[in-house]
């Protein structure tokens, strides 16, 4: 699970999941890093059988809204592949400098690797209701628009946003009733 305390105990329940970059690092305003991240929503849900509900990238962070039987070890998984992934494109595409970084930001007890993208852990937190469900989209989708990027919600493209809006966002997701944005 990880080292922090927060724990998926029932998995019927969708969940709010945030996962940060090291130190964080804007590794995701690389539009390969933001495609790997993407790529790898989209197999979670064709191919481990997770619903998403909501997704936001950002270029330090994830959110996203996810419920799956043992979702802790997917994300685990999710993690592990993405970071695997972005290190072979930035050694590719010649990201020196980030790469430096990764390996400078790698913890201690971070072993089987010389990088580290993900911070530990991915802080789960159960929604309870349609209430919570709304309040946490909403906060997910107006990411963007909090710190600047984006005037509207749907203009952010690596967001589930545009799915509510009943435009065509970059990966599909399960919508929710009551879940459109206004």
């Amino acid at each position: 699970m990880g080292r922090s305390g927060y724990k998926v105990y029932d998995p019927s329940y969708p969940h709010f999941i945030t996962s940060s970059v090291v130190k964080g690092y804007p590794i995701f305003s690389n539009p390969k890093a933001a495609q790997i991240v993407l790529n790898a929503l989209t197999f979670l849900q064709f191919q481990r059988n997770t619903n998403l509900y909501a997704y936001v990238i950002m270029e330090n962070h994830i959110h996203i809204i996810a419920q799956s039987d043992e979702l802790t070890k997917k994300i685990q998984a999710f993690k592990s592949w993405t970071t695997r992934n972005i290190i072979e494109v930035f050694k590719k595409n010649g990201n020196y400098y980030q790469l430096y970084k990764l390996k400078k930001a790698r913890q201690r007890y971070h072993t089987g690797s010389i990088h580290q993208l993900w911070q530990q852990g991915f802080h789960p937190k159960q929604i309870i209701g349609d209430k919570m469900m709304i309040q946490k989209i909403e906060y997910i989708h107006n990411n963007p628009v909090k710190r600047g990027f984006v005037d509207h919600v749907e203009d952010w493209r690596y967001s589930s946003a545009r799915n509510y809006a009943g435009m065509k966002g970059m990966i599909p997701v399960t919508l929710i009733p009551g879940g459109n944005i206004d």
